[in-house]
């Protein structure tokens, strides 16, 4: 099964893709309008052949921000999407990724990605 996963930002969208139990980063997409990224998303999950998007929803104002943006965005789709636990994942994706040797500018290039690659292997893992 692949998955989209998905770190909602006010202006930025981090999006990963799982297919079986590895996930990698896919991208992070700058915006200012929340019809044209939920557009440029849908356009991923057809070529990708996307079968269940997770949104990482997080505590405080951001949290009901990201349940919001997976509710109306969800009644767009005809896939399941649901909604978990984000808490942190940033902070990780920045950690793995200075690990890793990855270079500062690609770090902050594809940070959203990055945390919402460990959002979604969270998500697996706990299943």
């Amino acid at each position: 099964m692949k998955i989209l996963g998905i770190d909602y930002g006010r202006s930025k969208i981090g999006l990963a893709i799982a297919e079986g139990s590895l996930v990698e980063p896919l991208k992070v997409i700058r915006y200012s309008d929340t019809s044209i990224v939920a557009e440029q998303i849908k356009k991923i999950i057809s070529v990708e052949a996307i079968e269940k998007v997770v949104v990482g929803v997080s505590e405080g104002e951001m949290g009901k921000e990201s349940k919001n943006f997976s509710i109306s965005f969800g009644k767009m789709l005809t896939i399941p999407v649901e909604t978990f636990d984000e808490t942190l994942s940033t902070q990780e994706a920045q950690f793995l990724s200075k690990e890793a040797g990855i270079h500062q500018k690609k770090r902050h290039e594809m940070e959203d990605a990055y945390a919402a690659s460990v959002m979604l292997q969270n998500y697996l893992d706990s299943k």
